[in-house]
This record gives C-alpha cells, structure tokens and sequence, in this order.
C-alpha cells in the first residue's frame, strides 16, 4: 500500500466519527427546530420504512421507504434515505446539496426529485430553517438502508406500491 491508499482508508474509516462530531456541535436549538420542522412537514411519513404499512420502523426514523408512489406516466418513486449514512444515505451530501434537494428538487446528480416530494411548498424556508433542518438530519443516527427505484414508467416495481389514479373526467396536462 502506499501513503495515498492508506491515507484514503483512513479518511473512509474516521468520516463517520467526524461527521458525528459535527452534528453532535450543532446548536442544540437550531438541531431542535429542524426536528420540528421537520414533525411539521411529515418527513417521516414518506422516508420511514414501514410508516405507509402502519408499522413504522422507529429504529430507521428517515431510513428511506419501503412502499413506492406510482405516479400515471412518470413510474414509480420510493422516499430516499435521510439519514447521514454515508453509503445509502445523505452522508455524503454537502448542506448546500441536501437545501437545493429541499428546495427545488434537484440532486447532486443532476435528477430531478419525483413531483410527489412537496419542494414547491419548501421553496420559502428561511436560509435559518433550511440549515436547521440539515442541522437535525445530520445530527440522528445512520441508517444503511438502500432504497430500491426510481423505477420508470415502463419499469415493473418490486416494491409494495401505492397508485395515484387519474379519473376519467379529468384530462392529462
């Protein structure tokens, strides 16, 4: 091994302990009023394992989703881990990347978030309380749980799924 390797593996083993001390030196309160906000706009109802099959998961509180929204023409869309995980979670997303996702739906990759995620209502978060949410999710335990999807329109879903159906007298836009 030489000095790059090791020190790269050094990095990947010590960046949870640091990213638990950062959260852990967050202001209690600013942490406190993410946890609010975060109550408030019923995250946990979409990233919860279990919450849509009347058992939420408390031990993966923002662990991601375990039952998809069908959406007609768009596919189907699971709630993504919210946790600090840094393999299947937002471990690795800056704060300015975990906002914009809140915000406006765009993630660092590039895809846009499913409609069925209400960032249009988040867009007037204060930059305080867009931080504080940050501040909350970063500051709750890691949760390794991949969330399967997005699947596509075409694709078929392995997920229990739950279908927003059109009726029949309300045209397509």
């Amino acid at each position: 091994m030489n000095v790059k390797t090791i020190a790269a593996a050094l990095a990947a083993l010590c960046a949870p302990l640091v990213a638990s001390v950062v959260a852990r030196a967050a202001d209690p309160a600013t942490i406190a009023r993410g946890k609010y906000l975060v109550t408030l706009a019923s995250c946990n109802d979409c990233h919860t394992p279990g919450y849509f099959l009347g058992k939420p998961d408390t031990d993966r509180y923002l662990g991601g989703s375990d039952v998809g929204f069908e959406l007609p023409g768009l596919g189907v869309f699971l709630g993504p881990n919210l946790t600090p995980d840094r393999q299947t979670g937002l471990g690795n997303w800056t704060d300015a990347q975990i906002i914009a996702a809140i915000q406006t739906g765009a993630r660092p990759d590039g895809r846009m978030l499913a409609p069925i995620m209400p960032y249009r209502a988040f867009t007037n978060l204060t930059p305080q309380d867009a931080q504080a949410i940050v501040a909350f999710l970063r500051s709750i335990p890691p949760v390794q749980h991949k969330v399967e999807g997005p699947f596509g329109p075409n694709e078929k879903a392995n997920v229990y799924t739950m279908k927003v159906v059109r009726p029949p007298n309300v045209p397509e836009k």
